[in-house]
């Protein structure tokens, strides 16, 4: 019943704010608590403020020149935390590459778990499959950089179309079945070639590499797709385990369910990472210092 009155009393500082001035609403919410309730005036005065404080949240008068000014939407008193929250992230992107030849194989199951559940952290995502036709592998022929392209030179496969997709992308997961111990050559050539000639598209963005293998290898795989991350400051995603998954016949990653409760908590970890470095509306990322190159042998 408290409960009830309180929020009536609520009720009426909000239109004593919007009809007349902060002081009346003060003045009104505490008046109407202390003769119901015949508390203290300190007592009074501590829960008056509070409903002040309230109102003034729930008014357009705090939030709306700063709103209108960056084009955001107006907050709404009644809105949850959680929609709110939702509101500032669901502009951000996770691209995910299928490193394998097979468009719907295991590799493709273990990354759609994942997309599954960073959409339902309200973020936008898009798997890219790196399909059949041939890679080039880097020639290292350094036009990128010298023509500061921003691109691999040569545009004769996906590298580039890829290249293009990272503007837009916020974070990268890339996955990979396991040949040999290793990731699939094509998806090694792909990153070598965007990492050298788009680095600056990837700093900074959280990481996370996902390999697929009938039975052994794949913590070296693993390892492979990693170290290009560490070297482009990209934060790696880890998750309650290595993001292994486990099958050979198309569809056998779906029976591994440690596997695909990696793949959730891994989506989850980089859900949560990605809100927290872009909490205020604009990244935050730590100061670094120029790059120092030195070789072994000069």
């Amino acid at each position: 019943m408290a409960v009830k009155k309180n929020n009536a009393y609520f009720c009426k500082c909000i239109k004593g704010w919007q009809a007349t001035s902060p002081k009346k609403a003060y003045n009104l919410y505490s008046m109407e608590t202390n003769k119901e309730h015949n508390m203290s005036r300190r007592t009074a005065i501590k829960i008056g403020l509070m409903g002040l404080a309230g109102t003034m949240l729930g008014s357009n008068t705090l939030f709306g020149a700063d709103n209108k000014r960056r084009g955001k939407y107006k907050k709404d008193a009644t809105e949850s935390s959680h929609e709110i929250e939702s509101k500032n992230h669901n502009n951000m992107k996770v691209l995910l590459i299928n490193g394998s030849p097979r468009r719907k194989g295991n590799t493709f199951l273990a990354l759609s778990e994942a997309a599954k559940v960073l959409e339902q952290n309200g973020l936008e995502t898009e798997i890219v499959q790196i399909g059949t036709k041939p890679v080039r592998g880097c020639i290292a022929c350094g036009q990128c950089g010298q023509r500061k392209l921003g691109r691999c030179v040569f545009d004769d496969d996906i590298c580039n179309s890829i290249v293009d997709k990272l503007d837009d992308a916020d974070a990268l997961i890339v996955g990979s079945p396991v040949y040999y111990g290793q990731p699939n050559g094509t998806v090694l050539s792909l990153i070598q070639r965007m990492f050298y000639s788009a680095g600056a598209k990837v700093q900074n963005k959280p990481a996370a590499a996902v390999c697929v293998c009938r039975r052994g290898g794949a913590t070296a795989a693993y390892q492979t797709l990693n170290l290009p991350f560490e070297m482009m400051n990209m934060p790696v995603v880890t998750s309650q385990y290595w993001n292994i998954v486990y099958g050979a016949a198309e569809g056998q990653a779906a029976l591994d369910t440690e596997g695909m409760q990696t793949m959730r908590q891994m989506a989850n970890n980089m859900a949560w990472l990605l809100k927290k470095i872009h909490a205020n509306g604009n990244p935050d990322y730590p100061q670094r210092e120029p790059w120092q190159p030195m070789n072994f042998i000069r």
